[in-house]
């Protein structure tokens, strides 16, 4: 083995090490959607959502307001609004939700939402017929700036990930995308079927192995 490979080896293997030991926040993201203005107001015949609690991510928050979401098969009822406003609407389910509700829409990241289904949503003074923007949320991590260099990843890279370590429901989720901007705090979004295959909670710990 020539000198340089063993030094890539090495140092390879000592930025695995240093990232195993560095904590993710773990935020389970149950079925949820985003909203534009208008159909906001369809929905709830008001301009301004009602702030139910604010979330991790800064200046994003869920609202009071929820809707049923009609698919071709089933429906689902009280699923949240988060808000802001969004300049698309957008549904996040799991795949659970999916077959549930009759679609079948990919895995994405938030706001790709090209080629994705529509759905029916149905509020206490409307309706809203989307004719896409229904997506499966593609696992990620949001990384402040400095969290992504402490870290040492960069944006739109993918990551391994291990969660319940040392337990008996112990998984590495592959393929996690990072995502880094100064408007976000650290935190691994999973959606539900993905925290349940690990047993997870909200606040929870997770490793990029």
């Amino acid at each position: 083995m020539n000198e340089k490979l063993l030094k890539e080896i090495l140092e390879d293997l000592q930025l695995r090490q240093e990232r195993s030991s560095l904590p993710v926040p773990v935020g389970i993201s149950n079925r949820h959607m985003h909203l534009t203005a208008e159909h906001f107001k369809a929905l709830f015949g008001y301009d301004r959502m009602t702030v139910h609690k604010d979330l991790k991510q800064p200046g994003q928050f869920a609202c009071a307001e929820t809707v049923t979401i009609e698919g071709p098969k089933g429906s689902i009822k009280d699923v949240r609004v988060l808000g802001p406003f969004r300049s698309a609407s957008q549904v996040e389910v799991s795949l659970a939700d999916t077959r549930r509700l009759g679609v079948e829409p990919p895995v994405r990241d938030s706001g790709k939402l090209d080629n994705t289904p529509g759905i029916r949503l149905a509020g206490p003074k409307g309706s809203v017929t989307l004719s896409g923007g229904v997506i499966v949320s593609k696992r990620h991590i949001h990384f402040h700036t400095k969290e992504a260099e402490k870290y040492k990843v960069n944006d739109g890279q993918e990551v391994r990930v291990l969660c319940g370590r040392a337990t008996e429901r112990e998984v590495i989720y592959e393929r996690v995308l990072c995502r880094v901007s100064d408007k976000y705090a650290l935190e691994l979004h999973l959606d539900t079927d993905e925290a349940n295959a690990s047993g997870l909670k909200n606040g929870d710990q997770a490793y990029i192995v």
